[in-house]
Parts: C-alpha cells; structure tokens; sequence
C-alpha cells in the first residue's frame, strides 16, 4: 500500500477549523460581481461548511488535517 497523500488542490480550497469541523468557500462570487445584490454578495463571503454528505469524500482527500 502506497502512502497517504494530502490533494494539494482540496487542501489549498478547504480550511480545518481548531474543533476539527471543514470549512469551505461559496461559488459564484468571482464571476459578474455587479448584478448580484450587496446582500448576496456579503452571504457568499462568509464560509460554508462542507455537507455531511461529502464529509467522507473530502476526508480522504486530507488524510493530515489539523
């Protein structure tokens, strides 16, 4: 068996908050800025975490997390 590698691409996108929990970044808040409202715009910017249902997946793509 080979060593567990960390997914640079996933480690650089995803952030490991001190309890453990993975936060990530929204989408659609590069791309035509000026038609979408203020308010959307402040949504977008603050951190999601990622889906229970991804949790596994993403996981495994940083076995080295914290």
């Amino acid at each position: 068996m080979g060593k567990a590698k960390t997914h640079q691409g996933a480690a650089k996108r995803i952030k490991v908050t001190g309890s453990g929990k993975l936060l990530r970044r929204h989408q659609m808040i590069s791309h035509l800025r000026m038609k979408k409202r203020s308010k959307r715009m402040r949504v977008l910017k603050v951190p999601a975490s990622v889906h229970p249902a991804d949790l596994k997946r993403v996981e495994r793509l940083i076995p080295f997390k914290g």
